[in-house]
């Protein structure tokens, strides 16, 4: 069984082809078998865990599993007591409630982060604010959502874990394997 950690880097699609030319783990893993075990948006960056191993695949993604997936959330604006509480509790999306999540104020840009290109670029005069947030749900730009529907639109989004794989130290591109 292989067991793949990879950090996906800003607008790389996070599948191995793409009929359009844009980057893809292709241009990052040579590894044939292995699959990714969900996916991370072409503007996301972070934590993709990849696998030739079906029911670990599985695992990770199936909505009843309820796998944690945490993500460092760079927001626009300074969050008050309200709008953690709604994160916390779940918000309504379009397609229905999202379950209670983790969240946690990050006091500052973690040390660790590297930059990106092209880099966040903040509408004047707008504070920006680190949230650590964990969901056990995986709909399309859950978190990017969430954000948004309490008035907080994300700038950044890394995702740090994925149930019990971490980051760790590993820089935009590289990959580890694991088991």
């Amino acid at each position: 069984m292989a067991v793949v950690l990879f950090n996906k880097p800003f607008r790389v699609l996070s599948q191995f082809t793409d009929r359009e030319g844009r980057p893809t783990l292709a241009d990052y893993i040579d590894w044939p078998g292995v699959y990714a075990a969900g996916r991370l948006d072409f503007d996301s960056e972070g934590l993709m865990v990849l696998t030739d191993d079906g029911r670990l695949k599985a695992r990770l993604i199936d909505p009843d599993s309820r796998t944690p997936k945490s993500y460092l959330v760079q927001v626009e604006g300074r969050p008050d007591v309200p709008a953690i509480e709604r994160l916390r509790g779940g918000v309504r999306l379009k397609d229905g409630p999202t379950s209670p999540a983790e969240v946690d104020l990050v006091a500052r840009s973690p040390g660790w982060l590297w930059s990106r290109q092209p880099p966040v670029n903040p509408r004047k005069g707008r504070p920006t604010t680190w949230l650590e947030i964990t969901i056990t749900e995986g709909r399309n730009r859950q978190v990017r959502r969430m954000t948004a529907a309490v008035g907080l639109p994300t700038l950044r989004l890394i995702r740090v874990r994925v149930g019990d794989y971490r980051l760790g130290e590993l820089k935009p591109g590289e990959w580890v394997e694991v088991g």
